[in-house]
């Protein structure tokens, strides 16, 4: 039954019992992971689950994108492993909130509009790259721990149940939306796997076997770290790379939350939102955490649109910790490896592949440079990072092959250059190549009607080439110049000695 009044925003619709079940749904694939997480850096899994409930709450209800989900993610404890190697989970918490601090001033100060920059195969590759590394993790989960802390696969009769009751999920979770899409199908697979698994009390492995999650309110206290600029000098580059890492992972999820739901979020907005989180994981003992793509597309699946699923997650995570541990901790974990592997499927970018032959040489190999970083390295932000300046170069190398220069010499013997295409530091060489000083007549126009000078490479260019028709005599005229392009010239009067035509208020300041 739909319900017209809606959570923090009245003017859409929300339906309670699908942010619900979504909610309970989420809560249930975040706790697997968020212990995974915590243990994977060496810490109690407590701090997993505590930064899996501050962040979701936080993000859920001041966060710039209702139905994305925010958690103890991965892919920021991974790069603080060092950190708390060398130095202690005090000075986890510090950089958490220092990183925190980070995120906030992207969003007060409005750069989170940056992330539009990210070219469409990075969002391929990163989409792949992480879908890959959802997929993997799962499979880490057929493996098993023994007494002397020696890892080795699952055999014989526990491999075959593991395996069969994760076909058994799958297979749920393809086929139950065909039937009815009014309870998400990712939840009715887990209840009926632990249905089947408590009926039948079949043995298998369980989250009690990850680790025990019952626990209190997490306390706040203060960083127990040195307040000095020797702390400071420590912190300091984990913080940074852990607050670009999250909000790059959390504005790329935004913005693909933003295409499935053909709407519109605001990544200013979601980044103060991730900083708090971060700032109030610090002083609470968590681990902090970013946005996930995994539970954000789970969540989106199960046909949550709103603020509520996450509010929800959040708060039955809590509830869990303090008296529902008994109960979460006998679900199998093949049920939440299934749905996490159906999650990985449906993030894969298969429409990647299917245009791969469509697509200009340079994209596939950004894409798939992307997924690489990402899988090899687990480094999400370095992953971006290389697709955009690869990209950004690919740009530039295909706009300086773009210019052109049309000549021609009217009645009165003065030389036209047309030129066409941008003037910037990629195309200034064959910019230049095309004037001829010593041929050329006395008076030259070089005619920017169909061009535009973008950076100081180009005014550089203009100078340089002015000084030789001035070498011989000679003197060149700059025309049609857009108002971006004279203001750029304005201000580069003092090192630059050109003429401007149609320009009565422009006075070129003479060489010294």
């Amino acid at each position: 039954m739909k319900n017209t009044i809606s959570l923090f925003d009245f003017s859409k619709k929300i339906n309670y019992k699908n942010e619900l079940l979504a909610g309970f749904t989420v809560a249930m694939t975040m706790i697997p992971e968020s212990l995974s997480f915590a243990i994977l850096a060496g810490l109690s899994p407590l701090t997993g689950l505590y930064a899996a409930f501050m962040m979701g709450l936080v993000t859920a209800v001041l966060g710039g994108r209702p139905g994305m989900v925010s958690g103890g993610a991965g892919a920021t404890i991974v790069v603080l492993i060092a950190l708390i190697q060398s130095h202690g989970i005090e000075y986890l918490f510090a950089t958490v909130a220092l990183a925190g601090i980070f995120q906030m001033m992207v969003g007060i100060f409005k750069l989170g509009k940056f992330v539009r920059l990210i070219p469409q195969p990075v969002m391929y590759g990163f989409l792949n790259g992480l879908a890959i590394i959802i997929f993997m993790a799962q499979v880490e989960q057929f493996k098993i721990t023994d007494s002397n802390g020696g890892v080795s696969w699952l055999q014989g009769m526990p491999l075959y149940i593991m395996a069969g009751l994760t076909a058994l999920t799958i297979a749920i979770v393809y086929f139950f939306p065909k039937i009815t899409k009014v309870v998400p199908a990712s939840l009715v697979a887990i209840i009926i796997v632990f249905s089947v698994v408590l009926g039948f009390n079949i043995p298998t492995k369980t989250v009690a076997d990850i680790a025990h999650i019952s626990g209190n309110l997490p306390d706040f206290h203060i960083p127990k770290v040195p307040f000095s600029l020797e702390t400071l000098q420590i912190i300091f580059p984990y913080a940074l790379i852990m607050a670009g890492v999250g909000l790059i992972e959390s504005l790329l999820t935004l913005s693909m939350v933003d295409e499935i739901t053909n709407s519109k979020g605001s990544a200013n907005k979601e980044s103060v939102a991730q900083g708090l989180a971060n700032i109030t994981n610090g002083f609470f003992g968590g681990m902090g955490g970013c946005a996930m793509v995994a539970q954000t597309l789970v969540n989106l699946n199960a046909g949550s649109r709103a603020r509520l699923s996450g509010i929800v997650a959040s708060l039955l995570i809590l509830i869990i910790i303090l008296v529902g541990a008994p109960v979460i901790e006998k679900i199998p974990m093949a049920a939440l490896v299934g749905v996490m592997m159906m999650v990985a499927i449906s993030t894969f970018q298969w429409v990647s592949i299917r245009i791969v032959n469509k697509m200009p040489k340079s994209d596939i190999f950004v894409g798939v440079t992307v997924a690489l970083i990402t899988v090899i390295l687990h480094n999400l932000a370095l992953a971006v990072l290389v697709g955009v300046i690869i990209s950004a170069l690919v740009f530039a190398w295909d706009n300086a092959k773009r210019i052109r220069a049309r000549k021609h010499v009217d009645e009165n013997g003065v030389k036209y250059y047309e030129i066409y295409g941008p003037l910037f530091f990629g195309s200034v060489t064959a910019f230049t190549d095309k004037f001829d000083p010593v041929n050329d007549p006395d008076q030259v126009v070089i005619d920017f009607k169909e061009s535009r000078i973008v950076d100081m490479s180009a005014i550089d260019a203009l100078d340089k080439l002015s000084k030789r028709y001035k070498q011989q005599n000679k003197t060149i005229y700059l025309r049609h110049l857009s108002e971006d392009c004279r203001k750029v010239l304005k201000n580069a009067e003092a090192v630059v000695e050109v003429n401007i035509q149609e320009d009565p208020t422009y006075k070129v300041m003479p060489e010294k």
